[in-house]
């Protein structure tokens, strides 16, 4: 287990991203401890396998609270609680207000399937399909509390071939992802990552 950096990752659906993170931790790769999964669907896959992984989880379902500044600023003091040092988002499918993003400003990503800024929100492959675009890809960005707007961190292009379905595509895409996030993770842990502005730097080792 590694040691020192905290992540908490925020999902809402059947959680292979937090899988694939989960093992990397585990693997010694991530450079990172998952110590709390958020959760906003409490039947959602990903509550189970954080459980069998013995992640602690915060589940709450929206509709019980009155606005989402109410709920997240339960969400915010669980992370505090728990030192997070990086917020992963991993299919979360909400945005975030300010009571959650300014407290972790640059300390928050999140994972696009897209070049963004190029199809935002949901549907990001099958806008790309349907669009007939020869490249897509995809964006870990720092999460800004706008719909997928936030400093691009890290990219990778993903070539939509003749041979494709969008069912083909979608694997090929999702390959990618569990082979960019992890990575990504690591060089928050390693402190490699600077930003200014919209502007963010991948340091190398000697430069940190």
């Amino acid at each position: 287990m590694a040691a020192g950096f905290r992540i908490a990752v925020f999902a809402s659906g059947q959680g292979s991203n937090f899988q694939n993170l989960l093992d990397a931790s585990r693997a010694g790769t991530l450079g990172a401890d998952i110590v709390l999964l958020v959760c906003d669907k409490p039947q959602a896959p990903v509550v189970e396998r954080a459980r069998k992984a013995g992640v602690d989880c915060f589940l709450f379902q929206p509709k019980d609270y009155a606005r989402r500044e109410d709920y997240e600023a339960e969400v915010a003091a669980e992370l505090d609680k728990r030192q997070i040092d990086l917020v992963v988002l991993a299919g979360y499918m909400r945005l975030l207000t300010p009571v959650l993003v300014e407290p972790y400003a640059g300390k928050m990503i999140n994972i696009h399937p897209s070049l963004l800024p190029a199809f935002p929100g949901k549907n990001a492959i099958g806008q790309a399909w349907d669009y007939g675009v020869k490249v897509t890809g995809i964006t870990v960005h720092l999460v800004d509390g706008g719909m997928d707007t936030g400093a691009v961190i890290a990219q990778e292009p993903v070539e939509i071939l003749a041979s494709d379905t969008l069912e083909s595509l979608e694997a090929r895409i999702h390959a990618a992802e569990q082979q960019l996030y992890p990575q990504v993770v690591s060089w928050f842990a390693k402190s490699r990552i600077k930003v200014n502005g919209r502007k963010v730097t991948v340091l190398s080792d000697e430069e940190q």
